[in-house]
Protein backbone atom coordinates (compact mmCIF):
# COMPACT_ATOMS: atom_id res chain seq x y z
CA UNK A 1 0.00 0.00 0.00
CA UNK A 2 2.84 2.40 0.88
CA UNK A 3 4.64 1.57 -2.38
CA UNK A 4 1.47 2.21 -4.38
CA UNK A 5 1.01 5.54 -2.59
CA UNK A 6 4.60 6.57 -3.28
CA UNK A 7 4.30 5.69 -6.98
CA UNK A 8 0.91 7.34 -7.51
CA UNK A 9 0.82 10.02 -4.83
CA UNK A 10 -0.41 12.78 -7.15
CA UNK A 11 -3.31 10.63 -8.35
CA UNK A 12 -4.18 9.46 -4.81
CA UNK A 13 -4.07 13.03 -3.45
CA UNK A 14 -6.37 14.28 -6.19
CA UNK A 15 -8.82 11.42 -5.60
CA UNK A 16 -8.86 12.13 -1.87
CA UNK A 17 -9.45 15.84 -2.52
CA UNK A 18 -12.53 14.93 -4.55
CA UNK A 19 -13.83 12.57 -1.85
CA UNK A 20 -15.25 15.02 0.80
CA UNK A 21 -17.19 17.12 -1.71
CA UNK A 22 -18.42 14.09 -3.65
CA UNK A 23 -19.59 12.45 -0.43
CA UNK A 24 -21.33 15.64 0.74
CA UNK A 25 -23.18 16.19 -2.55
CA UNK A 26 -24.10 12.50 -2.66
CA UNK A 27 -25.63 12.70 0.81
CA UNK A 28 -27.52 15.90 -0.08
CA UNK A 29 -29.12 14.31 -3.16
CA UNK A 30 -29.68 10.92 -1.52
CA UNK A 31 -33.20 11.64 -0.14
CA UNK A 32 -34.39 12.81 -3.57
CA UNK A 33 -32.73 10.22 -5.83
CA UNK A 34 -32.79 7.37 -3.33
CA UNK A 35 -36.43 8.15 -2.55
CA UNK A 36 -37.31 7.07 -6.08
CA UNK A 37 -35.41 3.78 -6.21
CA UNK A 38 -34.87 2.59 -2.62
CA UNK A 39 -37.16 4.67 -0.36
CA UNK A 40 -37.17 2.24 2.56
CA UNK A 41 -33.37 2.17 2.81
CA UNK A 42 -33.21 5.96 2.53
CA UNK A 43 -35.91 6.37 5.19
CA UNK A 44 -34.09 4.18 7.69
CA UNK A 45 -30.80 5.93 6.92
CA UNK A 46 -32.45 9.30 7.60
CA UNK A 47 -33.86 8.02 10.89
CA UNK A 48 -30.40 6.83 11.89
CA UNK A 49 -28.99 10.29 11.16
CA UNK A 50 -31.77 12.05 13.07
CA UNK A 51 -31.20 9.79 16.09
CA UNK A 52 -27.46 10.51 15.75
CA UNK A 53 -28.28 14.25 15.78
CA UNK A 54 -30.49 13.76 18.85
CA UNK A 55 -27.63 12.04 20.67
CA UNK A 56 -25.12 14.68 19.51
CA UNK A 57 -27.38 17.54 20.65
CA UNK A 58 -27.99 16.19 24.14
CA UNK A 59 -24.37 15.15 24.56
CA UNK A 60 -23.33 18.74 23.78
CA UNK A 61 -25.94 20.09 26.22
CA UNK A 62 -24.94 17.67 28.99
CA UNK A 63 -21.21 18.31 28.70
CA UNK A 64 -21.73 22.06 28.37
CA UNK A 65 -23.42 22.00 31.80
CA UNK A 66 -20.44 20.17 33.30
CA UNK A 67 -18.08 22.47 31.39
CA UNK A 68 -19.81 25.54 32.81
CA UNK A 69 -19.04 24.44 36.38
CA UNK A 70 -15.48 23.50 35.37
CA UNK A 71 -14.94 27.00 33.93
CA UNK A 72 -16.26 28.63 37.09
CA UNK A 73 -14.07 26.44 39.31
CA UNK A 74 -10.85 26.79 37.31
CA UNK A 75 -11.16 30.56 37.07
CA UNK A 76 -10.99 30.82 40.87
CA UNK A 77 -8.04 28.50 41.53
CA UNK A 78 -4.78 29.90 42.88
CA UNK A 79 -2.51 27.91 40.57
CA UNK A 80 0.73 29.03 42.15
CA UNK A 81 -0.52 27.91 45.56
CA UNK A 82 -1.67 24.59 44.12
CA UNK A 83 1.78 24.11 42.60
CA UNK A 84 3.40 24.85 46.00
CA UNK A 85 1.23 22.15 47.54
CA UNK A 86 2.22 19.62 44.87
CA UNK A 87 5.72 20.68 43.84
CA UNK A 88 7.27 17.42 44.99
CA UNK A 89 5.51 15.83 42.00
CA UNK A 90 6.63 18.58 39.61
CA UNK A 91 9.52 18.50 37.16
CA UNK A 92 10.31 22.09 38.14
CA UNK A 93 11.63 23.01 41.57
CA UNK A 94 10.89 26.70 41.16
CA UNK A 95 7.66 28.25 39.84
CA UNK A 96 9.75 30.83 37.96
CA UNK A 97 11.52 28.09 35.99
CA UNK A 98 8.37 27.65 33.88
CA UNK A 99 8.52 30.05 30.94
CA UNK A 100 6.10 30.82 28.14
CA UNK A 101 6.61 31.90 24.54
CA UNK A 102 3.59 33.65 23.00
CA UNK A 103 3.38 34.14 19.23
CA UNK A 104 0.95 36.75 17.90
CA UNK A 105 0.69 36.50 14.10
CA UNK A 106 -0.74 39.56 12.35
CA UNK A 107 -1.17 40.98 8.87
CA UNK A 108 -2.63 44.50 8.73
CA UNK A 109 -4.23 44.85 12.18
CA UNK A 110 -3.72 48.23 13.82
CA UNK A 111 -1.78 48.84 17.02
CA UNK A 112 -5.13 49.49 18.71
CA UNK A 113 -6.30 45.98 17.81
CA UNK A 114 -3.00 44.36 18.80
CA UNK A 115 -3.23 45.95 22.23
CA UNK A 116 -5.98 43.43 23.05
CA UNK A 117 -3.72 40.36 23.30
CA UNK A 118 -0.70 42.30 24.53
CA UNK A 119 -2.55 44.06 27.34
CA UNK A 120 -4.11 40.75 28.39
CA UNK A 121 -0.58 39.32 28.62
CA UNK A 122 0.56 42.29 30.73
CA UNK A 123 -2.37 41.60 33.07
CA UNK A 124 -1.52 37.97 33.80
CA UNK A 125 -1.80 37.01 37.47
CA UNK A 126 -0.04 34.41 39.64
CA UNK A 127 3.02 34.43 37.37
CA UNK A 128 5.89 36.84 36.81
CA UNK A 129 5.27 38.49 33.43
CA UNK A 130 9.05 38.50 32.99
CA UNK A 131 8.58 34.79 32.27
CA UNK A 132 6.61 35.68 29.16
CA UNK A 133 8.58 35.81 25.89
CA UNK A 134 6.32 37.58 23.41
CA UNK A 135 6.81 37.91 19.67
CA UNK A 136 4.53 39.74 17.24
CA UNK A 137 5.05 38.49 13.69
CA UNK A 138 4.03 41.07 11.12
CA UNK A 139 3.95 40.67 7.34
CA UNK A 140 6.70 42.63 5.60
CA UNK A 141 4.45 43.14 2.56
CA UNK A 142 1.70 44.82 4.63
CA UNK A 143 1.59 48.60 4.38
CA UNK A 144 2.90 50.32 7.50
CA UNK A 145 4.23 47.13 9.10
CA UNK A 146 7.60 48.64 10.05
CA UNK A 147 5.95 51.64 11.72
CA UNK A 148 3.54 49.40 13.65
CA UNK A 149 6.45 47.21 14.76
CA UNK A 150 8.37 50.21 16.11
CA UNK A 151 5.30 51.54 17.93
CA UNK A 152 4.61 48.17 19.56
CA UNK A 153 8.23 47.88 20.71
CA UNK A 154 8.11 51.36 22.22
CA UNK A 155 4.94 50.47 24.17
CA UNK A 156 5.68 46.89 25.26
CA UNK A 157 9.46 46.62 25.03
CA UNK A 158 9.92 46.46 28.81
CA UNK A 159 6.65 44.75 29.75
CA UNK A 160 7.84 41.14 29.48
CA UNK A 161 10.93 39.02 29.91
CA UNK A 162 11.45 39.42 26.20
CA UNK A 163 9.42 41.28 23.58
CA UNK A 164 10.22 41.79 19.95
CA UNK A 165 8.60 42.11 16.57
CA UNK A 166 9.67 40.53 13.34
CA UNK A 167 8.72 41.07 9.71
CA UNK A 168 7.90 37.91 7.78
CA UNK A 169 9.29 38.16 4.22
CA UNK A 170 6.92 37.44 1.37
CA UNK A 171 7.45 34.60 -1.10
CA UNK A 172 9.87 32.37 0.79
CA UNK A 173 10.44 28.97 -0.90
CA UNK A 174 7.79 26.39 -0.02
CA UNK A 175 5.43 28.95 1.54
CA UNK A 176 1.99 30.23 0.71
CA UNK A 177 0.55 33.36 2.24
CA UNK A 178 -1.24 32.59 5.47
CA UNK A 179 -1.07 32.36 9.21
CA UNK A 180 0.93 29.10 9.23
CA UNK A 181 3.92 30.51 7.34
CA UNK A 182 3.74 33.70 9.42
CA UNK A 183 3.86 32.01 12.81
CA UNK A 184 6.45 29.45 11.71
CA UNK A 185 8.73 32.35 10.81
CA UNK A 186 8.09 33.91 14.23
CA UNK A 187 8.73 30.64 16.08
CA UNK A 188 12.03 30.12 14.28
CA UNK A 189 13.14 33.67 15.09
CA UNK A 190 12.52 33.26 18.80
CA UNK A 191 14.15 29.82 18.75
CA UNK A 192 17.34 31.47 17.44
CA UNK A 193 17.18 33.94 20.30
CA UNK A 194 16.71 31.20 22.93
CA UNK A 195 19.66 29.31 21.44
CA UNK A 196 21.85 32.41 21.77
CA UNK A 197 20.87 32.73 25.42
CA UNK A 198 21.55 29.01 25.91
CA UNK A 199 18.15 28.54 27.60
CA UNK A 200 16.77 25.02 28.04
CA UNK A 201 13.92 24.60 25.56
CA UNK A 202 12.36 22.02 27.91
CA UNK A 203 11.31 24.81 30.28
CA UNK A 204 9.14 26.54 27.69
CA UNK A 205 5.59 26.30 26.57
CA UNK A 206 4.59 28.06 23.35
CA UNK A 207 1.16 29.58 22.84
CA UNK A 208 -0.19 30.47 19.44
CA UNK A 209 -2.45 33.51 19.77
CA UNK A 210 -4.28 35.77 17.35
CA UNK A 211 -4.49 39.53 16.87
CA UNK A 212 -7.85 39.58 18.70
CA UNK A 213 -7.06 37.13 21.52
CA UNK A 214 -7.78 38.23 25.07
CA UNK A 215 -6.29 35.76 27.53
CA UNK A 216 -7.89 35.22 30.93
CA UNK A 217 -5.68 36.69 33.72
CA UNK A 218 -5.07 33.18 35.08
CA UNK A 219 -4.48 31.44 31.73
CA UNK A 220 -0.70 31.17 31.93
CA UNK A 221 -0.74 30.23 35.60
CA UNK A 222 -3.11 27.36 34.78
CA UNK A 223 -1.00 26.42 31.75
CA UNK A 224 2.17 26.51 33.84
CA UNK A 225 0.64 24.21 36.44
CA UNK A 226 -0.51 21.68 33.82
CA UNK A 227 2.89 21.81 32.14
CA UNK A 228 4.74 21.33 35.43
CA UNK A 229 2.63 18.44 36.70
CA UNK A 230 1.97 16.42 33.53
CA UNK A 231 4.51 13.65 32.98
CA UNK A 232 3.58 13.65 29.29
CA UNK A 233 4.03 17.42 28.98
CA UNK A 234 6.12 17.14 25.82
CA UNK A 235 3.39 15.36 23.85
CA UNK A 236 0.45 17.48 24.98
CA UNK A 237 -1.47 20.34 23.40
CA UNK A 238 -3.58 22.46 25.74
CA UNK A 239 -6.82 24.04 24.59
CA UNK A 240 -9.10 26.50 26.35
CA UNK A 241 -12.70 27.18 25.27
CA UNK A 242 -12.84 30.10 22.81
CA UNK A 243 -15.71 32.56 23.20
CA UNK A 244 -16.66 35.45 20.88
CA UNK A 245 -17.22 37.78 23.81
CA UNK A 246 -14.85 40.61 22.80
CA UNK A 247 -17.48 42.17 20.54
CA UNK A 248 -20.53 39.98 21.25
CA UNK A 249 -22.58 43.02 22.24
CA UNK A 250 -22.03 44.66 18.83
CA UNK A 251 -22.57 41.88 16.30
CA UNK A 252 -25.87 41.15 14.49
CA UNK A 253 -28.01 38.43 16.00
CA UNK A 254 -27.48 35.90 13.17
CA UNK A 255 -23.77 35.84 14.04
CA UNK A 256 -24.55 35.83 17.74
CA UNK A 257 -26.73 32.70 17.37
CA UNK A 258 -23.88 30.81 15.73
CA UNK A 259 -21.58 31.94 18.54
CA UNK A 260 -23.94 30.69 21.24
CA UNK A 261 -24.01 27.21 19.72
CA UNK A 262 -20.29 27.31 19.03
CA UNK A 263 -19.49 28.19 22.65
CA UNK A 264 -21.48 25.25 24.00
CA UNK A 265 -19.85 22.89 21.51
CA UNK A 266 -16.40 24.23 22.43
CA UNK A 267 -16.93 23.42 26.11
CA UNK A 268 -18.56 20.05 25.50
CA UNK A 269 -15.87 18.84 23.08
CA UNK A 270 -13.17 19.47 25.67
CA UNK A 271 -14.99 16.91 27.83
CA UNK A 272 -15.37 14.43 24.97
CA UNK A 273 -14.94 10.91 26.52
CA UNK A 274 -13.42 9.52 23.31
CA UNK A 275 -10.63 12.16 23.54
CA UNK A 276 -10.93 12.69 19.76
CA UNK A 277 -10.31 16.40 20.26
CA UNK A 278 -8.42 18.73 17.93
CA UNK A 279 -6.84 22.04 18.92
CA UNK A 280 -8.39 25.20 17.51
CA UNK A 281 -7.22 28.72 16.76
CA UNK A 282 -5.58 29.60 20.11
CA UNK A 283 -3.70 26.81 21.89
CA UNK A 284 -0.53 25.93 23.79
CA UNK A 285 2.07 23.16 23.79
CA UNK A 286 5.65 22.55 24.83
CA UNK A 287 8.19 24.31 22.65
CA UNK A 288 9.88 20.93 22.29
CA UNK A 289 6.80 19.46 20.62
CA UNK A 290 6.61 22.38 18.19
CA UNK A 291 10.32 22.14 17.38
CA UNK A 292 10.47 18.35 17.08
CA UNK A 293 7.35 18.30 14.88
CA UNK A 294 9.00 20.77 12.50
CA UNK A 295 6.85 23.81 13.27
CA UNK A 296 3.68 24.48 11.28
CA UNK A 297 3.72 23.42 7.65
CA UNK A 298 4.04 26.57 5.58
CA UNK A 299 2.09 25.44 2.52
CA UNK A 300 -1.33 25.04 4.13
CA UNK A 301 -4.12 27.43 5.13
CA UNK A 302 -5.98 26.04 8.18
CA UNK A 303 -3.06 25.29 10.52
CA UNK A 304 -4.65 24.23 13.80
CA UNK A 305 -6.09 20.77 13.04
CA UNK A 306 -3.30 20.23 10.52
CA UNK A 307 -0.67 20.80 13.19
CA UNK A 308 -2.38 18.25 15.42
CA UNK A 309 -2.14 15.73 12.59
CA UNK A 310 1.54 16.60 12.10
CA UNK A 311 2.18 15.99 15.79
CA UNK A 312 -0.02 12.87 15.83
CA UNK A 313 2.05 11.14 13.17
CA UNK A 314 5.36 12.48 14.51
CA UNK A 315 4.67 11.12 18.02
CA UNK A 316 3.32 7.81 16.65
CA UNK A 317 -0.21 8.64 17.75
CA UNK A 318 0.69 9.65 21.30
CA UNK A 319 -0.06 13.38 21.19
CA UNK A 320 -3.24 14.44 22.95
CA UNK A 321 -5.25 17.61 23.46
CA UNK A 322 -5.97 18.37 27.12
CA UNK A 323 -8.39 21.05 28.32
CA UNK A 324 -7.68 24.23 30.20
CA UNK A 325 -11.11 25.22 31.49
CA UNK A 326 -10.32 28.91 31.49
CA UNK A 327 -12.05 30.82 28.69
CA UNK A 328 -10.17 32.77 26.08
CA UNK A 329 -12.08 35.62 24.47
CA UNK A 330 -11.79 36.40 20.77
CA UNK A 331 -13.65 38.54 18.23
CA UNK A 332 -16.68 37.37 16.32
CA UNK A 333 -16.62 38.25 12.61
CA UNK A 334 -17.56 41.92 12.29
CA UNK A 335 -17.48 44.72 9.77
CA UNK A 336 -18.63 48.32 9.57
CA UNK A 337 -22.00 47.32 8.10
CA UNK A 338 -24.56 44.55 8.68
CA UNK A 339 -23.99 43.11 5.20
CA UNK A 340 -20.23 43.41 5.60
CA UNK A 341 -20.42 41.40 8.82
CA UNK A 342 -22.39 38.66 7.04
CA UNK A 343 -19.77 38.55 4.29
CA UNK A 344 -16.95 38.37 6.81
CA UNK A 345 -18.64 35.48 8.57
CA UNK A 346 -19.10 33.61 5.28
CA UNK A 347 -15.45 34.10 4.32
CA UNK A 348 -14.20 33.07 7.76
CA UNK A 349 -16.40 29.98 7.81
CA UNK A 350 -15.28 28.97 4.31
CA UNK A 351 -11.64 29.35 5.37
CA UNK A 352 -12.22 27.13 8.41
CA UNK A 353 -14.08 24.60 6.26
CA UNK A 354 -11.03 24.44 3.99
CA UNK A 355 -9.77 22.13 6.72
CA UNK A 356 -11.35 19.40 4.59
CA UNK A 357 -8.05 19.62 2.70
CA UNK A 358 -6.51 17.87 5.73
CA UNK A 359 -8.42 14.68 4.87
CA UNK A 360 -6.02 13.63 2.07
CA UNK A 361 -3.04 14.38 4.30
CA UNK A 362 -4.50 12.38 7.22
CA UNK A 363 -5.33 9.34 5.07
CA UNK A 364 -1.96 9.29 3.31
CA UNK A 365 0.00 9.67 6.54
CA UNK A 366 -2.13 6.95 8.18
CA UNK A 367 -1.02 4.59 5.42
CA UNK A 368 2.61 5.62 5.91
CA UNK A 369 2.54 5.04 9.68
CA UNK A 370 1.62 1.39 10.27
CA UNK A 371 3.40 1.56 13.65
CA UNK A 372 0.41 3.51 15.03
CA UNK A 373 -2.37 1.16 16.18
CA UNK A 374 -4.95 0.82 13.38
CA UNK A 375 -7.89 1.86 15.58
CA UNK A 376 -6.13 5.10 16.54
CA UNK A 377 -5.53 5.98 12.91
CA UNK A 378 -9.03 5.04 11.80
CA UNK A 379 -10.73 7.02 14.57
CA UNK A 380 -8.72 10.17 13.87
CA UNK A 381 -9.51 10.02 10.17
CA UNK A 382 -13.16 9.23 10.95
CA UNK A 383 -13.44 12.26 13.25
CA UNK A 384 -12.00 14.49 10.54
CA UNK A 385 -14.37 13.20 7.86
CA UNK A 386 -17.39 13.18 10.18
CA UNK A 387 -16.86 16.80 11.20
CA UNK A 388 -16.56 18.16 7.68
CA UNK A 389 -19.27 16.06 6.04
CA UNK A 390 -21.84 16.66 8.79
CA UNK A 391 -20.94 20.37 8.64
CA UNK A 392 -21.93 20.65 4.97
CA UNK A 393 -24.93 18.29 4.90
CA UNK A 394 -26.80 18.46 8.22
CA UNK A 395 -29.18 21.28 7.22
CA UNK A 396 -30.43 19.43 4.14
CA UNK A 397 -30.99 16.17 6.01
CA UNK A 398 -32.69 17.75 9.01
CA UNK A 399 -34.97 20.22 7.22
CA UNK A 400 -35.76 18.47 3.93
CA UNK A 401 -34.58 14.88 4.21
CA UNK A 402 -37.60 13.31 5.91
CA UNK A 403 -40.17 14.90 3.56
CA UNK A 404 -38.46 14.49 0.17
CA UNK A 405 -38.84 10.70 -0.30
CA UNK A 406 -42.61 10.89 0.17
CA UNK A 407 -42.95 13.98 -2.04
CA UNK A 408 -40.89 12.50 -4.87
CA UNK A 409 -42.34 9.00 -4.55
CA UNK A 410 -46.14 9.20 -3.93
CA UNK A 411 -46.36 5.42 -3.72
CA UNK A 412 -43.91 5.42 -0.81
CA UNK A 413 -45.97 8.14 0.93
CA UNK A 414 -48.88 5.69 1.14
CA UNK A 415 -46.82 3.15 3.11
CA UNK A 416 -46.70 3.16 6.89
CA UNK A 417 -43.02 4.12 6.89
CA UNK A 418 -43.50 6.87 4.30
CA UNK A 419 -46.44 8.34 6.21
CA UNK A 420 -44.75 8.23 9.61
CA UNK A 421 -41.20 9.27 8.64
CA UNK A 422 -41.87 13.05 8.68
CA UNK A 423 -43.84 12.74 11.92
CA UNK A 424 -41.08 10.76 13.65
CA UNK A 425 -38.43 13.19 12.42
CA UNK A 426 -40.45 16.19 13.61
CA UNK A 427 -40.99 14.65 17.06
CA UNK A 428 -37.32 13.81 17.58
CA UNK A 429 -36.10 17.21 16.37
CA UNK A 430 -38.67 19.01 18.52
CA UNK A 431 -37.26 17.25 21.59
CA UNK A 432 -33.81 18.46 20.48
CA UNK A 433 -35.01 21.99 21.19
CA UNK A 434 -34.54 21.18 24.89
CA UNK A 435 -30.82 20.73 24.26
CA UNK A 436 -30.76 24.04 22.38
CA UNK A 437 -32.41 25.84 25.30
CA UNK A 438 -29.83 24.37 27.69
CA UNK A 439 -26.96 25.60 25.49
CA UNK A 440 -28.48 29.09 25.27
CA UNK A 441 -28.83 29.28 29.07
CA UNK A 442 -25.24 28.11 29.60
CA UNK A 443 -23.98 30.76 27.20
CA UNK A 444 -26.01 33.48 28.94
CA UNK A 445 -24.52 32.51 32.29
CA UNK A 446 -20.99 32.54 30.91
CA UNK A 447 -21.24 35.91 29.16
CA UNK A 448 -19.54 38.94 30.69
CA UNK A 449 -21.90 41.75 31.61
CA UNK A 450 -21.31 43.78 28.43
CA UNK A 451 -22.30 40.80 26.27
CA UNK A 452 -25.67 40.27 27.98
CA UNK A 453 -28.91 41.99 26.91
CA UNK A 454 -29.19 45.05 29.16
CA UNK A 455 -32.93 45.71 28.79
CA UNK A 456 -36.07 43.57 28.92
CA UNK A 457 -36.83 44.56 25.33
CA UNK A 458 -33.43 43.32 24.11
CA UNK A 459 -33.84 40.08 26.07
CA UNK A 460 -37.28 39.41 24.52
CA UNK A 461 -35.96 40.31 21.08
CA UNK A 462 -33.04 37.90 21.50
CA UNK A 463 -35.39 35.07 22.47
CA UNK A 464 -37.80 35.70 19.58
CA UNK A 465 -35.02 35.84 17.01
CA UNK A 466 -34.18 32.18 17.60
CA UNK A 467 -37.09 31.21 15.33
CA UNK A 468 -34.85 32.28 12.43
CA UNK A 469 -32.08 29.85 13.42
CA UNK A 470 -32.79 27.25 10.69
CA UNK A 471 -32.71 30.02 8.08
CA UNK A 472 -29.44 31.48 9.40
CA UNK A 473 -27.45 28.23 9.59
CA UNK A 474 -27.82 27.53 5.87
CA UNK A 475 -26.01 30.64 4.47
CA UNK A 476 -23.79 31.31 7.49
CA UNK A 477 -22.54 27.79 8.27
CA UNK A 478 -23.60 25.02 5.89
CA UNK A 479 -23.12 26.71 2.50
CA UNK A 480 -19.60 28.03 3.29
CA UNK A 481 -18.64 24.48 4.25
CA UNK A 482 -20.13 23.06 1.09
CA UNK A 483 -18.50 25.85 -0.94
CA UNK A 484 -15.04 24.97 0.39
CA UNK A 485 -15.50 21.23 -0.22
CA UNK A 486 -16.79 21.86 -3.76
CA UNK A 487 -13.79 24.07 -4.53
CA UNK A 488 -11.49 21.32 -3.28
CA UNK A 489 -13.39 18.74 -5.35
CA UNK A 490 -12.84 20.74 -8.55
CA UNK A 491 -9.17 21.36 -7.82
CA UNK A 492 -9.48 25.05 -7.03
CA UNK A 493 -7.34 26.61 -4.30
CA UNK A 494 -8.35 28.93 -1.52
CA UNK A 495 -6.43 32.17 -1.05
CA UNK A 496 -5.89 33.13 2.58
CA UNK A 497 -7.75 36.32 3.48
CA UNK A 498 -7.78 37.68 7.00
CA UNK A 499 -11.07 38.61 8.64
CA UNK A 500 -11.40 42.37 9.12
CA UNK A 501 -11.05 43.59 12.69
CA UNK A 502 -13.14 46.59 13.73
Amino acid sequence: MIKFLDRHEKFVTRALEIFPGLLAWGIIFLPAIGGLFMPNIVAYALLVFIVYWFFKSFKAAFFSIIGYFMVKEWSKIDWKKRWEENKNQSKFKNWKDIKHVVIIPTYNESVKILKKPLDSLKNQKQIDTKNLYVIVTLEKRAEGSKERAKELESIYGKSFGYFFTTLHPDGLPGEIRGIASNQTWGAKQIKKHLDKLNIDLGNFTVTKGDADTVFHPNYFAALGFQFAMDKKRYIKIWQSPLFWYNNFHKIPFPIKMLGVIGHAIQISELLEPSRLVFNQSVYSMSFELLYETGYWHTDIIPEDWHFFLQAFFHTKGEVQVDPIYIPTHIDAPESKSWLGTMKNRYKQCKRHAWGASDIPYAIKESIRHPEIPPLKRVMRVYKLIETHVVWSTNWFLLTLGATLPAVINPEFSRTSLGYNLPKMAESILTICLIALVVMVIIDLKLRPKKAKPDTIFKAIKEVLQWVTFPLITLPMSVLPGLHAQTMLMFGKRLEYKTTDKV
